[in-house]
């Protein structure tokens, strides 16, 4: 056989490699692609809702909350609309699942009617709410707990007021 040959074979077999690992690549990405949406979006999409990975977010109804082992059914809602969420994972719920707190579920949405989730993100309210005009970043408003810790020392009082503080402060 001639070089010439040759070269052609290999240069086509080269191009149907690279173009293979293209499409697969391409491939990948679409399938692990998840589409963010309102509940709303969600519950107006038709048959494409079925047929798409899906993000959606919302507040956790109080009460609605339903655990069994590492998984949990519960109810988001979002401006007078509400979602039920079945989550099946890997890993229990986050400690900031809880009622009214802001929610993200990972999943698909069945025919049923109900997000089946497979990812579940909690996060707790309060550390998202608007601060008080003024106050430091990182800081707690005074309540009637804290404001007896005027008569310590500022070093101590703000260790004591830090959220992540979890050991004395040394004097």
């Amino acid at each position: 056989m001639n070089t010439k040959g040759q070269t052609y074979k290999v240069a086509l077999a080269i191009l149907v490699i690279l173009g293979s690992i293209g499409y697969l690549a391409v491939s990948a990405e679409q399938s692990n692609k998840s589409y963010y949406v309102t509940i709303q979006e969600l519950q107006t999409m038709g048959n494409k809702a079925y047929t798409r990975h899906l993000r959606v977010s919302g507040q956790v109804v109080p009460g609605s909350i339903e655990r069994q082992g590492p998984n949990a059914n519960f109810t988001l809602y979002e401006q007078n609309r509400k979602l039920r969420v079945e989550y099946v994972g890997e890993e229990p719920p986050p400690d900031t699942f809880k009622g009214n707190a802001p929610a993200l579920a990972v999943g698909t949405f069945g025919r049923d009617g109900v997000f089946h989730a497979t990812e579940l993100q909690a996060k707790c309210a309060s550390h998202y709410a608007p601060g008080k005009q003024g106050a430091k970043p990182g800081m707690q408003p005074a309540t009637a707990s804290t404001a007896t810790a005027s008569t310590q020392d500022d070093t101590t009082a703000m260790a004591a007021a830090h959220p992540l503080a979890s050991h004395p402060v040394a004097r």
